[in-house]
């Protein structure tokens, strides 16, 4: 059984942990706005300064694997359907580049202004960190758990957590912070050209 963390709690990562799988998961209350939610899990690679060092620092739908292989998104889930991890996160810590030193995992709603969606209407979110066996263990063994309680009635954007290098240990920072702007707002924040 993994640790439950709150917001602004921090853990360190087990050192033998080299492969993470980081599940996030959510549920839609009760919507009758015609539109699907499609919340979209990200991955920044930040160095020191916390921004990207460049725009392939960023993994989303639309660039599933850093060049490094130390990162990796399993696709997207247009809908969100269904119980357990909705959008999948894979880490190779052995594989993250030295002037990496910060990893903030992040979810936005898609087209949330045009949808009229925002986190206010999402519930049972949660991210959880799973160390994995091995390359072919999708699910792993759950180390770290984080429910986000908080109510982000007009955010469309969170930074859900951090997981970042001191003193050459990893570790879990449960930051639940709330954007509004969407993706966009969060690209400029960490310096992906948009």
């Amino acid at each position: 059984m993994g640790v439950n963390l709150s917001k602004g709690q921090k853990v360190s990562l087990e050192k033998s942990m080299t492969l993470a799988l980081v599940g996030l998961g959510w549920d839609t209350n009760k919507y009758d706005g015609g539109y699907d939610f499609d919340l979209d899990a990200a991955a920044f690679l930040l160095g020191d300064n916390g921004k990207v060092t460049c725009d392939e620092d960023f993994v989303f739908y639309n660039n599933l694997e850093h060049p490094s292989g130390a990162v990796k998104h399993t696709g997207d889930n247009l809908t969100g359907a269904g119980e357990g991890d909705d959008e999948v996160l894979l880490i190779d810590f052995t594989k993250i580049p030295a002037n990496i030193s910060k990893i903030a995992i992040t979810v936005t709603i898609h087209d949330a202004q045009a949808r009229n969606q925002n986190f206010g209407q999402v519930s049972n979110a949660f991210v959880r960190v799973a160390k994995r066996s091995g390359p072919e263990d999708m699910t792993g063994e759950e180390a770290i758990r984080y429910d986000l309680a908080e109510d982000f009635s007009i955010e469309t954007a969170i930074v859900v957590c951090e997981i970042y290098r001191r003193n050459g240990e990893w570790k879990f920072s449960a930051v639940g912070a709330g954007y509004q702007g969407g993706l966009a707002a969060l690209c400029r924040s960490f310096g992906v050209n948009v």
